[in-house]
């Protein structure tokens, strides 16, 4: 039975997966922002969609509205030509006032349909230049995001392989650290924008945040003996023996 490894293989083991884990950090700074630009893109885009489609409706509702008029003109005008005629017919006043009356009332109505023809027309062309301006700004990010997909495809492409195979490295080196390590350097991983958790000393100081540190600290940390963090930015320090073992291996 495989007994508790040893505080300097702990080391080893968490300067072993931050070595994988920024070369992975590598890849994505390499993609930039381009996959969170890819997706703001599509969002935008469907937004545009629904944007052009509604417009679409409003601007069929105008024309509708403005055939429903064109039809009420017509109604009314063949009413003024029947009631016209019927004018030639008429035996006394009263006849003759309700027919001026219709006529009256029909002529009202044409010109109340025109007026709301002309408003119904305005509305439309405005809906139209808006829909104009939106299809040109859709086209615009449609031509942009198949740009910044090419772009992305192209690295994915290149990187796609060593990605993978970085990524089963992580996770194969993570399967040997205890949980209590584990949760202490992803929290540190992600508080810092770099992602280092496990740093080594750099001319006596912290390689994460550059501090000094004690020449007492320096020695015990040396020793591998416990598991040491700096205590201005919390990062885990390692000798440069351990550093040095891990990259032989990895070049082995």
């Amino acid at each position: 039975m495989a007994g508790e490894p040893t505080v300097a293989e702990k080391l080893k083991s968490l300067y072993e997966l931050q070595t994988v884990d920024s070369k992975i950090d590598e890849i994505e700074i390499l993609k930039g922002e381009l996959p969170i630009e890819v997706s703001d893109l599509e969002d935008e885009i469907a937004g545009l969609d629904t944007r052009v489609n509604r417009l679409k409706g409003q601007i069929e509702d105008y024309n509708k509205e403005i055939s429903n008029h064109q039809a009420n003109i017509k109604e009314a005008e063949a009413l003024i030509e029947r009631y016209n005629s019927q004018l030639d017919n008429v035996k006394n006043n009263r006849e003759y006032d309700a027919l001026m009356k219709e006529l009256e009332m029909q002529n009202l109505e044409i010109q109340l349909s025109e007026k709301k023809i002309r408003g119904a027309e305005k509305e439309r062309e405005r809906k139209e230049e808006t829909l104009k301006a939106t299809e040109d700004r859709l086209a615009g990010k449609q031509k942009d995001l198949e740009t910044k997909k090419v772009e992305l495809e192209e690295i994915i492409k290149k990187t796609e392989k060593e990605e993978q195979a970085l990524r089963k490295a992580s996770e194969k080196a993570r399967k040997g650290i205890e949980a209590r390590l584990l949760k202490a350097y992803d929290r540190t991983r992600t508080n810092y924008r770099n992602g280092l958790a496990v740093v080594t000393v750099e001319r006596s100081a912290c390689g994460g945040c550059f501090n000094m540190i004690p020449p007492q600290l320096q020695l015990e940390i040396a020793m591998s003996k416990k598991i040491i963090a700096c205590e201005h930015c919390s990062r885990i320090l390692v000798d440069d023996s351990i550093a040095a073992e891990v990259e032989d291996r990895a070049t082995a």
